[in-house]
């Protein structure tokens, strides 16, 4: 995939321009930190140069100023809320922040309960939090927000949430998901500085939408497609147009939300320092593309690729997915089909040519297109990621990395001893095979060096893969997408 971002001249401009932010206020910024931190894989496909972990690499940056505060709300840790790509439920995301944050020797001061009540789970998570010696506080619900200014503003509001004490001057606010309470911690922060007498400031950080780029570019759209389940829709910011007469992008809940925040500015600093929600924010991501043409068509992969997600989502549960129709109305907008992506159709005409068994289709880094299908002895996943291999290390096609006589033996204990009813190899099985014939075979320790190369490459499979073969191309960094169907129509699914 062509460069499209400068990644180092990111890190750059973007730290630049958060301590530029910290001393136009009293020393003291606190940063809403919206989306991933350490693994932004969204950004890196969208943006190729965008390193997956380049906002943990700015945050270093300023690591000797900056302190981390995590909050969560009551409700998600209620509601034993699941991270979804992790799997694990947000107060375990908590703590597993918390000794990332650490290894990488930055300072994480607190745990904000947002929106809290007394319930069992909450209380158990405090008391978790206290064994660990981390310090938390709370925050409660406040009747009428966020549109009763005057009482959220006042002693009764803000007024009784409990003083994060904090001691550096960043304060980046950052949360295990979406809906945790990022702003209402910062606002709060802010009413209780200045009863303090510090004249502290508030900004934004989100990668996306990009604000300085246009509208309906690619790259704004792919965010549309990422979060098409919170219905978030990016739109002209219409506060910048009128106070600077430029068009500016931003997303509707902060549009929506910045007279209401406006107010609360003022109630708090008697001033408010934003005329627009861009103002508010410090994101210098669209200064740094470097290639505009390879952004939009990364963009447009990543849309496509949403589009196979949510497809593959309403099989699996057979409930009618309204954000296909949302991801249908921004491939239209872009101009493209799901056979823009090279891979679709090369999967599909190997299946055809196959008699429609199922196939996968992989796309090299340089363009080329390997497929593979199901056979006796592998799986067509497993196949396309040989012939992969094999393609990538310049072996020729007719050579057999593993000899039936080879393989015949993992079958066995598959179907003899391990009660698999599926005798062909999956991904990983394929890798640990060829892994163990290197000192044998010399062709296949090439093929396995071979791997790195695997990295943001795209895949397609005619059929919804296992669960065992998804994990793997995952852990290979490779962009599957699948068919909406099974390879075979029973009930129950193993997925």
């Amino acid at each position: 995939m062509k460069i499209g971002f400068d990644n180092d001249k990111y890190l750059k401009m973007q730290s630049e321009h958060i301590k530029e932010r910290i001393a136009k206020f009293d020393n003291k910024l606190y940063l809403e930190f919206g989306g991933k931190l350490f693994d932004d894989y969204h950004a890196s496909r969208v943006l190729p140069g965008f390193k997956p972990d380049s906002k943990l690499q700015m945050l270093l940056q300023l690591k000797e100023q900056a302190e981390i505060v995590i909050a969560i709300s009551a409700e998600d840790i209620a509601s034993n809320k699941i991270r979804g790509d992790y799997g694990i439920t947000y107060d375990q995301e908590v703590l597993r922040l918390i000794d990332e944050f650490t290894e990488y020797g930055l300072f994480v001061g607190s745990v904000c309960i947002t929106k809290y009540f007394q319930q069992p789970e909450v209380d158990n998570f405090i008391k978790v939090l206290d064994a660990h010696g981390i310090k938390n506080f709370k925050h409660y619900k406040i009747a009428g927000y966020p549109n009763d200014v005057a009482k959220i503003v006042s002693d009764d509001g803000y007024g009784k949430n409990e003083f994060i004490k904090t001691t550096r001057p960043l304060v980046v606010v950052t949360a295990p998901g979406p809906g945790s309470g990022k702003m209402a911690t910062c606002l709060s922060q802010l009413y209780h500085e200045y009863k303090h007498g510090v004249k502290a400031g508030y900004a934004k950080f989100e990668t996306f939408p990009i604000w300085n780029i246009p509208l309906k570019h690619p790259v704004n759209l792919a965010y549309e497609a990422a979060t098409a389940d919170l219905n978030d829709v990016n739109m002209i910011d219409p506060f910048h147009l009128e106070a600077y007469g430029k068009t500016t992008v931003n997303y509707n809940r902060d549009i929506e939300i910045f007279p209401v925040l406006n107010a609360m500015f003022e109630l708090i600093a008697g001033e408010s320092p934003y005329k627009s929600p861009t103002d508010m924010g410090v994101n210098m991501a669209g200064n740094c593309i470097v290639d505009d043409e390879a952004c939009r068509y990364a963009s447009n992969m990543e849309i496509i690729r949403r589009y196979y997600k949510y497809l593959c989502d309403q099989k699996r549960t057979g409930v009618n997915s309204q954000e296909i129709y949302k991801i249908e109305l921004l491939m239209n907008q872009a101009g493209i089909t799901p056979s823009s992506r090279p891979v679709v159709n090369a999967a599909l005409e190997k299946s055809a040519k196959s008699g429609d068994k199922p196939a996968v289709a992989i796309e090299l880094e340089d363009g080329t297109i390997v497929t593979g299908k199901t056979g006796d002895l592998l799986g067509a996943a497993s196949s396309a990621l040989l012939n992969a291999l094999k393609q990538l290390a310049g072996i020729d096609d007719s050579v057999d990395l593993l000899s039936p006589e080879s393989i015949s033996p993992i079958q066995t204990l598959k179907t003899n001893y391990l009660g698999s009813r599926n005798p062909r190899l999956h991904t990983d099985e394929i890798l640990i095979a060829l892994s163990s014939s290197v000192v044998a075979n010399p062709l296949a320790d090439k093929a396995l060096k071979q791997i790195p190369k695997l990295y943001a490459c795209d895949v397609h499979s005619t059929v919804i893969l296992s669960a065992v073969d998804k994990d793997t191309f995952k852990r290979l960094g490779m962009n599957l997408t699948c068919e909406p169907a099974y390879e075979e129509e029973k009930r129950f699914h193993k997925n």
